[in-house]
């Protein structure tokens, strides 16, 4: 019984300071969907119109959730595997999630440390000179190449996660919380410079204006019910909410600030990004004649592309410091993730931190061989359908299924009086300390809108993907 006393109100490593739990969890959200995803989705559905639509959602949408999500954590001080049943009435069955949302972080990691891997490779393909004096066949053959190379992808890869697990074996203050600020500060001092940079290349005024200037006509002419979806989706996805990456960082965090205002923060940090990120990507698509559309291809074919267009010295140093940016927006995810993975056996079991880094690491060389086999050795796989691979199986269960059942589980369980862990505990937990208060005439909305919400993303992924 002291044992759960403990757990629940005190003795857990913390964060050296708020401005550590800021970056680290803002770390955790900014990763592939921002700068990967974000620029082409803007590009497909028209621009800065379609932006003002992904703000609206990500405020009565993402913010909510991820204050949720911050709550549990926090009063549980516990991990995904155990937070539900550390808060959960007795004889509840919540906790059951907390196995699913365990799973989903090792699904996730199954494929973005490989992808993780691709952006060191092409860093190190950009210093070299590889995109210099060539032409967009050879481009798109690299990228191929590379997902052929099976050696090539379980050494880097290997590399990644060593890399990852060092750091979370090292503690939350002196591994996690140091890595991560300093890898964001240069994040955001990179990309903000190359933002700079290309909007002062001639031509970009035209990408400036296709993405800071809405056209509504356009928004709503083209396939509006694809946009809506997409913009709820990036929206909810790009805050890494659902499977309790956000609640590991609450369980670390003092209750001095209400977390709303920290939910907040984050939010807009992470959107900044992902928004600098189309500064940099669309007006230099739009400069080089470059298709802004391209979708995932963007980043490994059509942005190299770009890069040999310019002067080769020029294009060697955009190019290199752009894939140092993605690998510290990528990897600020993986550390994140898997310090939610190592609480898992630290809070189930009572394992030691290094026992559990030890466990995790031969876990995860493991679980990314499918992955990297589905490029090469088991390419004939496809799981989804023609052209599909396991890379699409495992992103498909994570983002079509894990995230937003995970989101209803948290909404549901912070709403729920009798069966879940209620509200008026959530808003006791949420408005602890200084900052803005969590509304309390939000509870209709929250009980039975935003589960609607989410529903309708849940469905509409399916829709998406089979018909």
């Amino acid at each position: 019984m002291a044992k759960k006393v403990n757990a629940v109100s005190g003795e857990r490593e913390g964060f050296g300071s708020r401005l550590g739990f800021i970056l680290i969890s803002a770390g955790c959200a900014i990763g592939l969907g921002n700068v990967w995803r974000f620029p082409y989705i803007v590009g497909q559905y028209g621009g800065a119109a379609f932006i003002l639509l992904y703000l609206l959602f990500l405020v009565i949408f993402g913010i909510p959730i991820m204050t949720m999500e911050f709550a549990v954590g926090r009063a549980s001080r516990k991990s995904i595997i155990s937070s539900f049943q550390t808060l959960e009435p007795k004889g509840a069955k919540w906790h059951l999630f907390g196995y699913v949302g365990a799973i989903g972080n090792y699904v996730l990691m199954m494929f973005y440390v490989v992808v993780t891997g691709w952006m060191v490779i092409y860093f190190f393909k950009s210093i070299g000179g590889a995109f210099i004096s060539t032409d967009s066949a050879n481009i798109a053959g690299q990228f191929s190449a590379v997902k052929s190379d099976v050696l090539l992808q379980v050494g880097i890869t290997a590399i990644v996660i060593a890399f990852g697990i060092f750091v979370c074996s090292l503690g939350v203050k002196n591994g996690v919380e140091r890595v991560n600020k300093v890898m964001m500060i240069l994040l955001l001092i990179i990309i903000v410079c190359l933002a700079v940079y290309v909007i002062t290349l001639k031509g970009a005024d035209e990408g400036l204006k296709y993405y800071l200037v809405p056209d509504f006509n356009k928004l709503f002419s083209e396939n509006f019910g694809e946009a809506l979806f997409a913009a709820m989706g990036q929206a909810f996805f790009t805050l890494s909410i659902g499977m309790g990456s956000m609640a590991i960082f609450g369980s670390y965090i003092k209750k001095e600030k209400r977390l709303l205002g920290e939910a907040t923060t984050i939010a807009v940090l992470d959107t900044s990004v992902a928004f600098i990120a189309g500064l940099i990507v669309i007006p230099a698509c739009f400069a080089f004649n470059v298709d802004q559309t391209a979708g995932p291809g963007l980043i490994f074919e059509a942005l190299p592309a770009v890069f040999n267009s310019m002067p080769p010295v020029v294009g060697r140093i955009v190019g290199s410091f752009f894939f140092l940016f993605m690998i510290f927006a990528a990897f600020s995810t993986v550390v994140g993730v898997f310090e939610n993975i190592i609480a898992f056996g630290m809070d189930k079991w009572g394992w030691s931190r290094h026992k559990s880094c030890l466990i995790n690491l031969i876990v995860l060389l493991v679980a990314v061989l499918p992955c990297i086999f589905g490029f090469n050795l088991l390419s004939g796989f496809t799981p989804l359908g023609a052209g599909t691979n396991i890379m699409d199986l495992e992103d498909f269960i994570i983002s079509s299924n894990i995230l937003p059942i995970g989101s209803l589980i948290y909404v549901l369980f912070c709403t729920m009086d009798k069966k879940g862990w209620g509200w008026n505990k959530f808003l006791t937990e949420a408005n602890m300390g200084k900052g803005a208060s969590f509304p309390a005439k939000l509870r209709v909305y929250c009980k039975y809108i935003l589960p609607l919400f989410i529903l309708a993303l849940w469905v509409q992924g399916y829709i998406t993907m089979f018909f």
